[in-house]
């Protein structure tokens, strides 16, 4: 068999369904003989968004694979790996590279050498006879540890090389997980029952550790609110009376005073990573920090209780500790009480935006009745840089695991539309939805396509303002002088031009029968566009630093 068969049986092995992907690299041919579909992109970038959204909505079980070829391929490719591994997405890259007698001349592109700052692990398949090693440890890495895409290079020679079926010795990579220290646990346990005011902050990793249920079982003991990052949105039910909601730049108002207010934290699955789209945490509280990833322990904040282990194993612990130091009573709290008080009073406050009536559309009006026709358990969102989500995020209420696509670490517009395919791939019985704005759709709109042409009925709504309103502050001169924010198109014409279906909305009272007829028209196996006419809405919740 060929180095490329090979392969392509691993990943059957190891339950890879479909491989997004985009010519040319033999790897396809492999793998659709091996009986692996491929999904062929417009461009690498969304092809790798694609198995970016699929990783986040199975776990990573299995693990979404990208390949593309040497040269140009893995060069436009690099947004999409980044923002993987900015988000800890676990995934594989094939990448086809040179061939090895000129794999090192220059200027010819290594995908070796340049994706080492963006992946857990690089590897060049080098020998043939490799193979199965090779990417053995490339699904042992994905798998286990702090999640990331991961990826092994196969020059062009290698792959087309032969190898004797002996030489295929693979089983499945099994994966094992770290509990936290029990002394360690007890005593954190002891710090976060005597708070004055604490506070739950979960990250991805309670999504990884498919910790859910602990997340909850600890919170209901301890009367304790819950409150999510941008990328750990849906790990804890927003509809449940202790849930504060999410943050990263902007927040909800129980988000803001609760984190303002605490004295100790509890943070679980999260590196509590200072950067753009993090939440702003106040420095002066106790930190119990629960990470499966030594280099994020005291990175920014010192933790006074630092816990190396699993998130599902560790909360566990947790709960068993808080049982036995509350001596079988129950800890009592108004917590559920406060949370609903802020909530009530935030969304008073913002209610003549979420209900306007104004024409052009207020996007938080689109978004609110998108809230209240759709329920959110039988629905995956996402949303895309820039306004969509800050308007979105702080409001939406994810209430099951996986039920919201957060990203934002490195945060290129156009990624959205390709986490939703991945995501339809992955629960097709779901309605996957991604919000973006006009300029995003400029930048990986034309892979609305590939949805329609490999029928993955996906709907995109795209929020046209005619501007890139959110950059007000920094082009003020440009605009004035020459309009440079401003952006134009038809939109719904363009989905309509790729064989989808599409509609332009404009009026306050189509939101909802459009919403309802997308989903109509994605049930049927279609892939649907609506463009809504919208405001240059730049007020955001609680955008500020602490």
């Amino acid at each position: 068999m060929k180095v490329i068969d090979a392969i392509a049986e691993i990943l059957k092995r190891e339950g890879v369904q479909f491989l997004s992907c985009y010519p040319t690299t033999p790897v396809i041919e492999a793998c659709a003989a091996a009986g692996i579909r491929p999904y062929l992109c417009r461009q690498e970038r969304v092809g790798a968004g694609i198995a970016d959204g699929y990783s986040r909505v199975t776990n990573g079980n299995p693990i979404g694979v990208f390949a593309m070829q040497y040269g140009p391929g893995a060069e436009n490719a690099f947004p999409g790996v980044a923002t993987a591994y900015s988000d800890s997405t676990p995934m594989l890259f094939l990448p086809l590279g040179h061939p090895r007698d000129r794999a090192q001349v220059f200027p010819l592109f290594s995908s070796a050498r340049t994706f080492a700052s963006v992946t857990k692990s690089v590897e060049t398949l080098n020998q043939a006879g490799q193979v199965s090693a090779v990417v053995r440890r490339a699904f042992t890495i994905v798998k286990m540890g702090r999640r990331g895409p991961v990826m092994v290079e196969i020059p062009a020679d290698v792959a087309l090389e032969e190898i004797p079926e002996s030489a295929l010795y693979y089983t499945p990579v099994k994966v094992t997980r770290p509990a936290g220290n029990p002394q360690d646990v007890a005593e954190a346990a002891r710090a976060l029952l005597q708070g004055r005011q604490p506070v739950i902050h979960a990250g991805q990793g309670v999504l990884y550790a498919e910790a859910t249920g602990e997340l909850l079982e600890l919170a209901e003991l301890l009367q304790m609110p819950v409150m999510t990052t941008l990328e750990g949105k849906s790990a804890f039910p927003e509809n449940h009376p202790l849930a504060l909601g999410s943050g990263s730049g902007v927040m909800s108002r129980p988000v803001y005073n609760w984190l303002s207010d605490s004295d100790v934290m509890l943070a679980v699955g999260t590196s509590l990573t200072k950067h753009g789209m993090a939440t702003p945490i106040p420095g002066d509280k106790t930190f119990i920090h629960v990470t499966n990833d030594e280099r994020d322990l005291n990175k920014n904040f010192p933790a006074q209780y630092p816990i190396l282990g699993d998130a599902k194993l560790v909360l566990r612990q947790f709960i068993d500790a808080s049982k036995d130091l509350l001596g079988g009573k129950a800890r009592t709290s108004n917590a559920a009480q406060e949370v609903q008080r802020l909530r009530e009073e935030w969304l008073k406050e913002w209610m003549p935006k979420l209900a306007s009536d104004e024409v052009p559309l207020n996007p938080y009006r689109v978004m609110w009745d998108f809230m209240h026709t759709v329920d959110a358990k039988d629905a995956i969102v996402t949303h895309d840089s820039g306004s969509p989500r800050d308007q979105l995020m702080p409001f939406y209420r994810a209430t099951a695991p996986r039920s919201y696509l957060g990203w934002g670490k490195s945060h290129a517009l156009g990624t959205g539309l390709g986490l939703a395919m991945g995501a339809k791939l992955a629960a097709p019985d779901k309605f996957c939805v991604n919000f973006m704005g006009d300029a995003a759709f400029g930048m990986t709109g034309l892979d609305f396509e590939t949805a329609v042409r490999n029928g993955i009925p996906i709907t995109t709504i795209v929020l046209n303002n005619s501007s890139m309103a959110i950059e007000r502050h920094a082009l003020p001169i440009s605009h004035e002088r020459y309009r440079a924010r401003d952006i134009g198109g038809n939109y719904a014409d363009m989905g309509r031009a790729m064989g989808g279906y599409a509609e332009r909305v404009e009026k306050p009272d189509d939101i909802i029968p459009a919403i309802q007829r997308a989903r109509q028209h994605n049930e049927a196996g279609r892939a649907v566009l609506l463009e809504f006419i919208t405001c240059q809405e730049i007020t955001f919740s609680h955008k500020r630093s602490f």
